[in-house]
């Protein structure tokens, strides 16, 4: 993977306060997909509990006609890695794992979280997956700290994960967030060299970390849709994201309502 000009956009403390404003709109909604998700629910009725919670909050919704995306929520369901596109055509079954991505715009700046939901009883390796997963991204967030590189951010999630044989996903990284959903830098999963590795982690600086983890291997493919990506192997994949300001203090877990304001 290729890394363009890296143009890094530091915010302010209060431009902090309203992307936690933001990021807690997020959180709200994930808590209500964590109750809603269950056996015989569809992908497409957890994405209309999304855009009732958007309406009330006075919320937009960062995904709906983002390059054409048709939905509020991402929802990959077992071996989906991401850009799953909400169905009544998809109830939810008891066993899978369902990956759901969701972001919020509030005055102009952007929330971005994702969770893996765990429906009904699943199988010990997908319980696994989802543990490994959720610890990648605890053990990318503890690196997020001034003075400490981009890649020690990326390679805690690798080295956390490459000893319990999961693949790590390549094809799509985490990224900077503010004014728009997507800015720089580039976050991959993987350690990097270069100057995005050797980028200085500096108070005002906030990246999504969103590890996608697979069950085999680390290939993915794209559906027809144009969308949905799913693993090449056919076996299951995880997907955690946080949205994290980095303070003079430590990280900032915007999206996590009970993350303490270490400023």
């Amino acid at each position: 993977m290729g890394f363009k000009m890296i143009n890094v956009q530091l915010k302010s403390n209060e431009e902090l306060e309203i992307m936690r404003r933001a990021n807690i709109v997020v959180a709200e909604v994930h808590a209500l997909l964590r109750e809603a998700a269950s056996p015989g629910v569809t992908t497409a009725e957890l994405d209309r509990i999304a855009r009732r919670h958007l309406d009330k909050r006075g919320a937009k919704s960062a995904f709906l006609g983002y390059h054409g995306f048709p939905a509020v929520l991402c929802t990959s369901v077992n071996e989906k890695v991401v850009h799953g596109i909400p169905s009544d055509k998809e109830p939810l079954r008891d066993g899978d794992i369902c990956s759901i991505d969701f972001g919020a715009i509030v005055d102009g700046y952007v929330g971005d979280a994702a969770q893996t939901l765990a429906i009904g009883k699943v199988s010990e390796r997908a319980a696994k997956l989802l543990e490994v997963t959720r610890g990648a991204l605890g053990a990318a967030i503890e690196q997020c700290r001034p003075g400490r590189r981009l890649r020690d951010v990326c390679g805690a999630v690798e080295e956390h994960v490459t000893p319990h044989g999961f693949g790590v996903v390549r094809d799509f990284v985490g990224h900077g967030i503010g004014r728009k959903m997507h800015e720089d830098p580039q976050v991959p999963n993987y350690r990097v060299g270069g100057r995005l590795g050797a980028l200085r982690l500096e108070p005002g600086l906030v990246i999504a970390i969103e590890p996608m983890i697979n069950e085999g291997t680390f290939e993915t493919k794209t559906l027809d849709d144009g969308w949905t990506v799913v693993t090449a192997d056919g076996k299951l994949s995880a997907h955690f994201e946080h949205s994290v300001a980095i303070t003079r203090n430590g990280p900032w877990v915007l999206s996590d309502p009970e993350a303490i304001d270490p400023r």
